[in-house]
């Protein structure tokens, strides 16, 4: 496998902010582990703090607004169709959809925390008429928290344990390989299981 250490350092922060904005739209793409190894990358002195705080912070409110409209102008059905794509069942669609009616701004700030209800409170949120003004505090305060959290937990891996990946780096290779792999499995077992799911809930239908 080629060391993807120089594209990251060359266009690293155009990565994070494309990653990130498709899995706030509902790609099934690994956003945490890519924010997790700029962190890491910060820490080894491949990347600029700042600069990835403020691509990730502003591509998961880009990602949100992007959901949030596209609910507001297609409305419910289209979410449905686009869950069942993406392997989501009705009644986690509609748990989702409670969740963010019920606690309004609150949800769509908590929703940012919870993997699986992330890329679904924005639509559901534009499709249930929560307020453009009230989303977009909403969406931004947990941005703001969300990930600069999952880059200090990059760094703190650094920082904490930097010369134990690093040994771990010499016995496998480049930790960046490593953290990628991880992060395609992760997501392939997740779409299996999301599938699993699905089917069962079909053969009990």
């Amino acid at each position: 496998m080629p060391d993807l250490t120089p594209l990251i350092s060359h266009w690293g922060y155009l990565a994070i902010f494309v990653f990130i904005l498709l899995g706030n739209l509902g790609v099934p793409v690994p956003e945490e582990s890519i924010l997790v190894l700029a962190g890491y990358l910060v820490w080894q002195g491949e990347l600029r703090l700042p600069l990835v705080l403020v691509v990730g912070i502003l591509s998961a409110i880009a990602g949100d607004n992007l959901g949030y409209w596209i609910g507001r102008r297609y409305g419910q059905e289209a979410i449905e169709r686009f869950g069942q794509r993406v392997l989501l069942t009705h009644e986690r669609i509609e748990a989702t959809r409670r969740f963010v009616t019920r606690y309004g701004a609150f949800g769509v700030f908590a929703g940012r925390f919870i993997p699986g209800l992330r890329f679904m409170a924005g639509p559901l949120a534009g499709s249930a008429g929560l307020r453009p003004p009230v989303f977009m505090i909403a969406n931004a305060l947990g941005a703001a928290v969300y990930a600069p959290a999952m880059v200090a937990a990059g760094y703190a891996v650094g920082y904490g344990l930097g010369d134990y990946v690093k040994q771990f780096e010499r016995a496998v290779g480049r930790v960046e390989h490593v953290v990628l792999v991880g992060a395609i499995i992760g997501t392939i077992a997740f779409l299996g299981w999301r599938a699993l799911g699905a089917a069962r809930a079909g053969r009990g239908g």
